[in-house]
């Protein structure tokens, strides 16, 4: 038999409790009393049985009582069942909106620069850091390619992708190439692959050579060769990260050693983009709440995150980590529309005719 997620069955006054108390403690920090729900509220019922409807939200385990106080701080569940369903959230301020376009204006920069502003603007709108997952480069088209003779078997691509990121890359060839040969097969390149992606490309140009006959056999075996260096993978930043000093002096991250392997954890990137990437295929925001994350270092902070697409494809993810006592009525709005605003400032253009 399925058990039901805590929170799954609140009657309406546990409800309203429990997104008061949650705004309360959001807004100041500290436990919420029963004094402090009958005020705030909105319902007419007395202290003694505001009472008893949060010992129930405890013992469901929504709620927690510091031995240091008689009020109630919400937990990870609790946040959960709040954010989840009890949770109020607006679309982001025309001004904001606005704000958001202005600066992330696509065509004015390269892919990482664009990236790169994009995690520096959410963390300078929520306060807090700002995450995003940089794409592979082999999921962009390329725009154009050109290849210049060097000393020996060496030989530069210089490749123009449709996000006007413009990459040179050196390669090594099984022989000397002449300005002439190298010019064929960028010529080729650029006739035929054009406004595709690079992995597509690969790939074709050898399943091309199997199935090619006399004069074109040596021209795609050239071309091969180029352009499986030329296209293959680069190494690059494989996740950007803004405003991590925001978090000191962050009430709720006040242990010096929970703070420092958050940083560890900013600083190895690994297991953070590991988490972006499950929610890649994930449409609209997601949250992590605490441990929800599956990361040590991470289980005092909530992520929320949204990914961010071109053309009808999914590139990355782009997110915001701070305390699980964040706004997130606020920090959502934020998430969803920066990712919106820049996967249509990444919208790729056609190639030119």
């Amino acid at each position: 038999m399925a058990v039901s997620p805590p929170g799954t069955h609140l009657d309406p006054r546990a409800r309203q409790l429990l997104r008061t108390l949650i705004a309360r403690h959001i807004r100041d920090g500290g436990p919420v009393g029963s004094q402090t729900l009958a005020r705030h509220s909105g319902l007419d019922v007395s202290p003694a049985t505001i009472r008893n409807i949060l010992a129930d939200l405890e013992d469901q385990g929504l709620l927690s009582a510091p031995h240091t106080s008689a009020g109630r701080i919400p937990t990870a569940q609790g946040y959960r069942v709040f954010v989840d369903s009890l949770l109020q959230v607006q679309p982001l301020a025309n001004t904001e909106m606005a704000r958001l376009r202005g600066e992330l204006a696509g065509g004015s920069g390269t892919t990482q620069s664009l990236l790169g502003s994009a995690s520096e603007l959410v963390s300078a709108m929520t306060h807090f850091v700002g995450v995003v997952s940089v794409p592979r480069r082999e999921q962009f088209a390329f725009r154009h390619i050109d290849f210049v003779p060097l000393d020996g078997q060496r030989v530069m691509a210089i490749l123009v992708f449709a996000d006007h990121d413009v990459q040179n890359r050196i390669i090594q060839t099984r022989r000397p190439y002449d300005a002439s040969e190298l010019e064929r097969v960028a010529n080729y390149l650029n006739a035929h692959f054009a406004g595709r992606p690079v992995a597509e490309i690969r790939a074709t140009l050898v399943h091309e050579l199997q199935a090619a006959r006399d004069e074109m056999e040596a021209l795609l075996s050239h071309t091969v060769e180029l352009a499986e260096q030329a296209l293959a993978p680069a190494d690059s930043d494989d996740m950007l990260v803004a405003g991590q000093t925001r978090l000191i002096g962050v009430q709720d991250l006040s242990d010096l050693d929970r703070l420092r392997e958050l940083f560890e954890a900013f600083a190895r990137k690994r297991e953070i983009l590991q988490l972006l990437e499950r929610t890649i295929k994930a449409p609209g925001v997601r949250i992590f709440i605490g441990e929800e994350t599956g990361l040590a270092p991470l289980e005092g902070v909530s992520l929320v995150t949204a990914p961010y697409g071109a053309g009808g494809r999914v590139l990355g993810v782009l997110g915001v980590i701070g305390p699980t006592r964040m706004a997130y009525e606020r920090v959502i709005p934020v998430v969803q529309a920066a990712a919106d605003v820049l996967g249509a400032a990444l919208n790729p253009e056609p190639p030119a005719p």
